[in-house]
Order: structure tokens, then C-alpha cells, then sequence
């Protein structure tokens, strides 16, 4: 049996596996998460981590190898993570861990290196499509930013292609959105704006904000001290309020006309984006939709808004039709994706 050690790596938190490999597939033997600024360097973390698995086991539980997900760009096995004053470099955290190997990813890469383990279960779909399981698999996802990637497999592997797509530019599709872009253009004093700065948690507060300036509708009180607490925080390094997930909750209660107008634009553009994505890569293999906003407001995307944008796209509308659409529910399918990286090293 061969032990393999995956990690999650944060500027706030950091979630770290210890996995079984055997013939029949990973098992996760333990898993805990720490307090990523409570320690100097990732590898006192992962050696009190070993220690406290092996008094749990009451044995002997040494990785052989180790893959960690960093948020954060990743350049040459080495990254620096923004937040805290970690300078991680897989050979040395080899050396120093006594590992055979150990690579460091970027987060979002990892996740697509977790698309294949997902099992039914893991899974919203959107759009059955049809399944060519020799196409390629794209995967997107909007949280602090928007990600973007595809998988292909090659001599039985998988390979993940990370991209830069969420920084390309926002395409409005009707008068209102050349509005919002409008809108952003001026508040920000920029000349372009990205899909990311529309698709993501800024984004929904960006338009909440857009349609409350216009006063599309009646804000609420408990909405406007939530985005007024959030406006007031910014750029502080840690937030009170997550005004995208208040706007998000009152949207789904239905009673909020401009929460809900909100969260229609916003599902329309992410629609919108990975329709745009499928274009490029004719994903046949399946498109998948990762974050946590895509898979906390399933009710919101179940009404049709995001399928109805992606497919949306004239004379290949019918290409889109066919292809598979799934949300990923699996909150660790990073950690899979590590975990199943350090078995291929």
C-alpha cells in the first residue's frame, strides 16, 4: 500500500488528506484542516499533520509522495502565496518532508485533475447532452475570480490545461448589460472590463449595485446595510458581510425583486461565458461548472436562466444543445484532484 498526502493550500485555511492508495482506488484515511497563518511554513503543518495521523492510526503512516493545490499562481513547482509569508518549492518541501516527490498546482488546475473521480452523486447536471468521452472536458468556475481550463487524456492520463479565459473581455448581450458595462467602465475608471469582473462574487455585487443605482427596484433595508457594511470594508483584508451570498440568499427566497433581478443577470452572463468557452473547445467530453456560487444556488440555476444563455449562440446553438452540463457539488474535488496527481507522480 502506498500513502499519498494531498493539500489544499490557502491564504486563510489549509485542508490537508492522507490517502491510501491500493488496486482498487483512493481511500482517505485522514483528514483535518488548520489555520494556515498559525504556522511558519507548510511543512511544520504537514509534520504535526503525520504525527496526529499515526497517534490516531497507531502506526506507521509515511507519504511517499504529495501533491498541494495552491491558491495562488504556481511557477515551477514554486509559489508564493499572497497572503501569508509561505515560499513553498516542491523539491525542497520534498527534501525537507523526506517525500520521493512533491509538486505544487494551482487550485483550479487541481480541480480538473478531480473531474474524473467525481461519481454520479457529485454532480448537478444542467444538460444530459451527449457524452463523447474521447473530447475534451471543460471546466469553469466563478468565485473570488473565474476560472477556466480543459482536460484532455493522452496515453490513458489525464492533462489539465489551466487558462487566463476569465480575463478576457465581457461580451454584453442586450441593452441592459452595454449598460452595466458602461457603468463599470466609468465607476472604475478602466477601458475594458472583464467576463470576471461581471462572473463572480464581485460581480454580483457589481450588478447589484448597477441595478440599484438605476433603481430598477426597491432595495431593502437588510440588503442595504449588508452591501453599505460590504462597500465600507473594501480593501480591508478580512470582510464581515459576503454581500454575493446575502444578495444570492434573498434572490432564492423570491421576495427581493432586486435581489432577484440580480441574480437573473448574473446567472445569464455566467450562462453566457461557458457558453462562449464551449465554442472554443466543443467539450463533448462535458462541460462542468465549479465554485461554490454555481453549486449554492443550484434552485436559482434550475430556472433555466443558465442553460437558456449558454445554448444561446445563433447558428451553433445546436452544438451547445448536445453537450453535457454538469455542477460540481463536491466541495473537495480539489483535494480529489490533488490526491489523484500525487497517485500519477
Amino acid at each position: 500500500m502506498t500513502y499519498l498526502l494531498a493539500g489544499d493550500i490557502g491564504g486563510t485555511k489549509t485542508i490537508l488528506q492522507l490517502v491510501a492508495a491500493t488496486d482498487e482506488g483512493l481511500n482517505t484515511e485522514f483528514e483535518k484542516k488548520y489555520v494556515s497563518s498559525e504556522f511558519s511554513d507548510l511543512v511544520p503543518m504537514v509534520q504535526t499533520f503525520i504525527k496526529e495521523t499515526e497517534e490516531r492510526a497507531g502506526k506507521s503512516m509515511s507519504p511517499q509522495r504529495a501533491c498541494f493545490a495552491i491558491a495562488g499562481p504556481v511557477v515551477n513547482n514554486t509559489s508564493k502565496l499572497t497572503n501569508l509569508t509561505w515560499d513553498l518549492n516542491g523539491d525542497r518541501l520534498a527534501k525537507e518532508l523526506q517525500l520521493d516527490k512533491a509538486t505544487l498546482i494551482n487550485d483550479f488546475e487541481a480541480i480538473g485533475y478531480g473531474i474524473p473521480g467525481l461519481e454520479d452523486r457529485d454532480l448537478h447536471t444542467l444538460q444530459a447532452g451527449k457524452l463523447d468521452e474521447t473530447a475534451p472536458i471543460a471546466v469553469i468556475g466563478a468565485g473570488t475570480g473565474l476560472g477556466q481550463g480543459f482536460l484532455m487524456r493522452q496515453d490513458g492520463k489525464t492533462k489539465v490545461f489551466p487558462s487566463e479565459g476569465g480575463h478576457a473581455d465581457f461580451a454584453p448581450r442586450s441593452e441592459l448589460e452595454f449598460q452595466l458595462l458602461k457603468y463599470l467602465r466609468d465607476k472604475h475608471q478602466i477601458t475594458r472590463v472583464s467576463a470576471e469582473r461581471v462572473v463572480s462574487g464581485q460581480g454580483i455585487v457589481a450588478i447589484y449595485q448597477f441595478l440599484r443605482d438605476r433603481e430598477v427596484a426597491q432595495e431593502s433595508p437588510e440588503l442595504a446595510e449588508a452591501v453599505t457594511t460590504w462597500e465600507k470594508e473594501a480593501g480591508m483584508t478580512h470582510r464581515t458581510v459576503d454581500a454575493a451570498a446575502v444578495i444570492s440568499r434573498a434572490a432564492e427566497q423570491d421576495d427581493d425583486s432586486l435581489a432577484k433581478q440580480t441574480m437573473e443577470m448574473f446567472i445569464g452572463a455566467y450562462g453566457a461565458e461557458a457558453g462562449n468557452l464551449a465554442l472554443k473547445l466543443l467539450p463533448y467530453g462535458g462541460l462542468y461548472i465549479a465554485g461554490g456560487i454555481a453549486a449554492k444556488n443550484i434552485p436559482l440555476i434550475d430556472r433555466g436562466g443558465f442553460i437558456e444563455a449558454f445554448t444561446h449562440k445563433g447558428r451553433m446553438s445546436k452544438l451547445l444543445q448536445e453537450m453535457p452540463v454538469h455542477v460540481i457539488l463536491n466541495a473537495r474535488v480539489g483535494l480529489l484532484g490533488a490526491a489523484r496527481q500525487a497517485g500519477e507522480l
